[in-house]
């Protein structure tokens, strides 16, 4: 009986989690959550995912491209006061069993720059991922309007 209170539980949780159009990429031993942007109304925007490192050796993204852009950057994002600064950075690190939250709001983003169309609720637009040690992983960010994906505070 417990059994099968679990697999439906786990059932529904798995529904619950298709439903908000949650998906992952797994290349040896990084797990990419959740790629995922916010529509646009200019020519440019953000991406957002978590890159899990589940291995013992550390990686490091060093870049990502996708042809929905003229150019992206790795940014970070920090408050000072009450003024958000915006920096791109050569790389963002990716410790052994650790972890890479790229969320609105702080921290790490994909920047995309001169975007050659708005990003549409529901678009699905390509990304190449660059590691220093996996190499290149295709994933595929997912335009989600504010409550399936994260906060739009940060598109910019």
């Amino acid at each position: 009986m417990k059994h099968r209170m679990f697999v439906a539980a786990l059932s529904a949780l798995l529904c619950i989690a298709a439903a908000a159009g949650a998906h992952e990429y797994k290349s040896g031993a990084l797990l990419i959550v959740h790629p995922a942007s916010r529509p646009s109304a200019g020519t440019t925007g953000a991406a957002y995912m978590t890159i899990e490192n589940k291995g013992g050796e550390a990686d490091r993204l060093l870049s990502a491209a996708s042809p929905a852009a003229e150019k992206t950057e790795l940014h970070s994002m920090t408050m000072d006061g009450s003024v958000m600064r915006m920096r791109p950075v050569d790389g963002i690190d990716l410790p052994a069993g650790g972890k890479a939250a790229m969320q609105p709001g702080g921290g790490f983003h994909v920047m995309l720059i001169g975007l050659k169309a708005p990003l549409k609720d529901g678009d699905r637009i390509p990304m190449t991922l660059t590691f220093a040690k996996s190499g290149k992983v295709e994933v595929e960010v997912i335009v989600q309007k504010p409550g399936g994906a994260p906060d739009p505070a940060h598109q910019h």
